[in-house]
């Protein structure tokens, strides 16, 4: 049997277990923009986008849209992500309210004509004011959640940074991220790749980096994306908290 064929004979066998329990969120998420087809909102660090498998993971963005967040905001029955957010990035989603908006969205996010930004705080400072991340990404399934970099087995991934701001005592670089791909976990992985991981994250991190925040110092601060009703360029931008 070949290396290859062996090693996928392995991962076949490989029984993934899940148990992760996500800490419990008591920030709710906010309403920045909502109209008849869309909401705009601002998740905050650590709340689940979707629902776990795990009934303790039940509590998410998209349960709370449904089931409504007492005393802050109502019940939307049909609302939809057609995007998600890892549980330790905050910052701007855009849901569906109807199945029209929702399958409308969902063909932009496909088509990659939706453009993100993030902010992020990464260990050290970047050599370079700004630059292009390009190493593809496959999933770990020996380390699962985690992925990997892999030329030969990856799917094509591309992060464009700028540097904002160099900080010191410790040094760290405050950076804006544009990623021109959206695979699963894409800018942590890319950040521990160039020798920056970003500050808070507990997959991809250097000997002190995951100790120098108490949360995933990422957030989503733009969306660019055309209004599914009107047509219309529309933006999105929700304010990093951290910058």
């Amino acid at each position: 049997m070949s290396r290859d064929k062996e090693e996928s004979s392995i991962l076949s066998n490989h029984t993934i277990v899940d148990d992760f329990v996500a800490p419990l969120c008591d920030e709710f998420f906010e309403i920045l923009y909502q109209d008849d087809d869309i909401l705009l909102i601002n998740k905050p660090s650590g709340l689940l986008s979707l629902s776990g498998k795990n009934p303790l993971n039940l509590d998410s963005v998209h349960y709370r849209l449904v089931h409504g967040q007492d005393g802050a905001t109502p019940a939307f029955p049909e609302a939809k992500l057609p995007h998600r957010l890892d549980l330790g990035t905050s910052g701007v989603m855009v849901v569906g309210l109807n199945a029209d908006s929702s399958k409308h969205l969902n063909k932009q996010f496909q088509a990659r004509t939706v453009q993100k930004h993030y902010v992020a705080i990464l260990e050290g400072w970047l050599a370079d004011d700004q630059g292009q991340i390009s190493a593809a990404i496959a999933k770990d399934r020996s380390l699962f959640p985690r992925v990997k970099i892999c030329q030969t087995t990856g799917k094509e991934a591309i992060s464009e940074y700028t540097v904002l701001q160099r900080l010191d005592h410790p040094r760290r670089s405050l950076v804006k991220y544009t990623p021109h791909t959206g695979r699963t976990h894409q800018l942590r992985i890319h950040s521990q790749f160039i020798g920056h991981s970003i500050l808070g994250c507990d997959l991809y991190q250097s000997d002190q980096s995951e100790k120098m925040a108490d949360r995933l110092m990422l957030h989503a601060s733009d969306l660019y994306f055309e209004h599914p009703r009107s047509g219309e360029a529309f933006h999105g931008r929700c304010p990093c908290p951290f910058d």
